[in-house]
């Protein structure tokens, strides 16, 4: 099952951030996947088919 989103889709993942929050804005989609925490503004990529793993829900566009 594909997911849909596109850049400044809010998500959150299955885990944790060490700030508290689990609510991420992706801010760059490509083979890697670059997200925004939400809460302190620390930036990861990880790869396309580990976010899919990590993914929990989909909360807006």
């Amino acid at each position: 099952m594909e997911k849909i989103y596109n850049i400044g889709t809010k998500v959150i993942m299955k885990k944790a951030h060490p700030c508290g929050t689990n609510l991420w804005e992706i801010t760059r989609l490509g083979a890697d996947i670059k997200l925004k925490c939400i809460n302190c503004g620390r930036m990861v990529m990880i790869p396309r088919i580990e976010f899919n793993k990590k993914l929990k829900k989909i909360v807006e566009e």
